[in-house]
């Protein structure tokens, strides 16, 4: 298949209400969800389109709760990107594994555990905070 970006571009917009941006997430959803045999095979990936769909599934529902209609009108915009993106074939198969395949979750440390480590990210107060 030949890459042609303009096949999959789209304006980015915002949603006037929660309903919109519901029917555009289904979209967004079903398309990388319709697309899951195409990218094993674009991409020679050694998982079934079944485990593409359930990590496609899982990176949907941990945004699930967020309310915030101007953070859902940003996630739809970086997932179309990336459907975009993946699409066209600009990714490579590492990207696709990696962040897309791979589960996005940090594991829960203890204090020991941080510390042994040397660090501590929820202690780190940015410069630019004012506090």
């Amino acid at each position: 298949m030949t890459t042609i970006p303009a096949r999959l571009a789209t304006l980015a917009r915002a949603s006037s209400g929660p309903q919109e941006s519901r029917a555009r997430a289904l979209k967004l959803y079903r398309d990388w969800y319709r697309s899951a045999p195409e990218i094993t095979s674009m991409y020679a990936l050694s998982v079934s389109p079944a485990y593409v769909r359930h990590a496609l599934r899982q990176r949907f529902e941990r945004t699930r709760h967020v309310t915030d209609p101007r953070a859902i009108d940003v996630l739809l915009l970086k997932g179309r990107q990336d459907y975009q993106e993946t699409m066209n074939c600009w990714k490579q198969t590492d990207h696709v594994v990696g962040i897309l395949l791979e589960p996005q979750e940090r594991p829960q440390r203890t204090f020991l555990q941080k510390f042994y480590e040397g660090k501590d990210e929820e202690a780190v107060i940015p410069a630019a905070s004012g506090i």
